[in-house]
């Protein structure tokens, strides 16, 4: 979700976004800023907010999350797609 869009999110995005409560949110990200993988920056415009950027750590990480398990996509896409109704 950080990746998205400008690569910048909020707790407040990954909030709505992930569908989890702002507790469980925070928890993870502070998990994620602990392991080097995101970093936080004050919003100029609203310095009670920050933003969550991927650090080169993690950017690095997902990247080869993501590549890896490219085939595992696959099958779970044409598993879906399968088990989708046809016609309506």
């Amino acid at each position: 979700m950080i990746k998205a869009a400008d690569g910048t999110a909020t707790v407040t995005s990954l909030v709505e976004s992930l569908q989890l409560g702002q507790s469980s949110v925070t928890q993870l990200v502070q998990r994620a800023e602990t392991l080097d993988l995101v970093e936080r920056r004050v919003v100029r415009e609203d310095a009670r907010s920050q933003w969550l950027k991927l650090t080169r750590r993690g950017d690095r990480i997902l990247a080869r999350a993501f590549t890896e398990l490219g085939p595992e996509r696959d099958r779970l896409l044409a598993a879906v797609n399968a088990a989708a109704p046809t016609g309506a």
